[in-house]
């Protein structure tokens, strides 16, 4: 069984920084496929950033280019979002997945198999 938790969500000023880790653990396969989406009140859940199994190639959504940076340790099964120039509009649930199917960064939720709990990120004004 599968298992992500993810950590390092909180409260920041608009113009922060804070770095989201998800450890994964239950891993049978080789290396997954991992993303990061987020959810904030009321709206539908949205792709945040991607990380592909092999290559490391990375995908971000308009919205987040140039302020977030997706990474991971696979020594270690963990996932990163390093989130820079935060805005209040960042504000939201954030929650890592892992997929297999796909080699590529998927920007699909439904794509993915495993889900963490979600952190809270909170920017305010």
């Amino acid at each position: 069984q599968v298992l992500l938790v993810e950590s390092g969500g909180g409260l920041v000023q608009a113009g922060g920084s804070l770095r989201l880790s998800c450890a994964a653990s239950g891993l049978t396969f080789s290396t997954p496929a991992m993303a990061w989406f987020r959810q904030a009140p009321g709206e539908e859940r949205e792709f945040v950033a991607a990380i592909g199994r092999i290559s490391g190639s990375t995908s971000y959504a308009d919205s987040v280019k140039g302020r977030f940076t997706v990474s991971r340790d696979n020594a270690k099964n963990t996932l990163f979002l390093q989130m820079n120039s935060l805005k209040p509009e960042d504000t939201a649930v954030y929650y890592c997945a892992a997929q297999y199917l796909y080699v590529e960064p998927l920007k699909s939720a439904a794509g993915y198999a495993y889900w963490g709990q979600g952190t809270q990120v909170t920017v305010s004004s």
